[in-house]
């Protein structure tokens, strides 16, 4: 199925209308797609994020959609440049990331679609609130290098099955997963990539963490 699904699948650059702002996003909906995948970025870093899209690709030839898109608007990221205080603002990543959930629900080729959440570094603490907010939304969260621990008191109240990627080398994020993993109630695994440290830029890292993710996902939004 992987194969002949590559030349289906075309990008579309997509407006995302919240409550309160107007965000970009690039949108993939290959014809068979049965779950879509909302990518929430890590500090710094934006829907161009190359380990990020490296990833969707893989999971748009698996047959699921992907959103990735900015949780900031363009004026947010340059208030950001100079204070560098919106990226850690979990709760607003967090509300952002349901706002579009929220539009992705009203839009006419993914609304049908299960929602599932890949959070990197800070993302991963706001997928993880999201999820817990909005219980019956959300089926699925991925964390890559994430930073759980931020999540804080949500941790507890996940429902969403919850995958933890975690660099082999990463030693103190390792060590913050594990704390997250003991508050997590949901089903709940931790995978160690050998060898990788936090960004996986190591040869076949960021292979294997796609190819977990890809897994996870289809378990779960299929």
């Amino acid at each position: 199925m992987q194969g002949n699904l590559t030349k289906d699948i075309q990008e579309k650059l997509v407006v995302i209308a919240t409550e309160s702002v107007r965000l970009e996003g690039n949108l993939v909906v290959p014809p068979t797609a049965q779950g879509i995948v909302l990518f929430a970025h890590g500090s710094g870093s934006s829907r161009q994020s190359p380990r990020n899209r490296s990833v969707a690709k893989v999971l748009q030839r698996a047959g699921l959609a992907t959103l990735l898109f900015d949780l900031l608007t363009s004026e947010e990221e340059k208030i950001d440049l100079r204070t560098r205080h919106l990226r850690f603002d979990i709760g607003l990543l967090a509300s952002r990331l349901i706002g579009a959930t929220n539009w992705l629900a009203q839009y006419p080729d993914t609304h049908n679609l299960k929602v599932g959440y890949f959070g990197a570094s800070t993302g991963a603490a706001a997928a993880l609130i999201a999820a817990a907010d909005e219980p019956q939304k959300v089926s699925a969260v991925v964390s890559r290098g994430g930073r759980p621990d931020l999540a804080g008191s949500a941790l507890s109240r996940v429902q969403a099955p919850t995958l933890l990627i975690v660099g082999g080398y990463d030693f103190p994020v390792i060590e913050m997963n594990q704390e997250a993993m003991a508050q997590l109630r949901s089903e709940k695994q931790l995978q160690i990539v050998p060898k990788a440290t936090h960004l996986f830029e190591e040869p076949g890292a960021l292979e294997a963490v796609a190819q977990l993710a890809t897994q996870w996902f289809q378990k779960y939004l299929d």
